[in-house]
């Protein structure tokens, strides 16, 4: 077996193996971090208003 071959299935297999999670995914994840992102600009908006006042 030539080395290429042989790095080429390493490759493979390590990739059909891989289960991590991407933030993108749907779930309790996910909403956390809308729910985060949301608070985030709500407070930046908030704080824009206060000094413009």
């Amino acid at each position: 077996m030539k080395a290429r071959n042989r790095f080429l299935k390493s490759v493979i297999s390590a990739a059909k193996s891989e289960t991590t999670t991407m933030p993108w995914s749907r779930g309790t994840p996910r909403s956390t971090m809308l729910r985060n992102r949301t608070k985030t600009k709500l407070l930046q908006e908030t704080e824009f208003a206060l000094k413009r006042a």
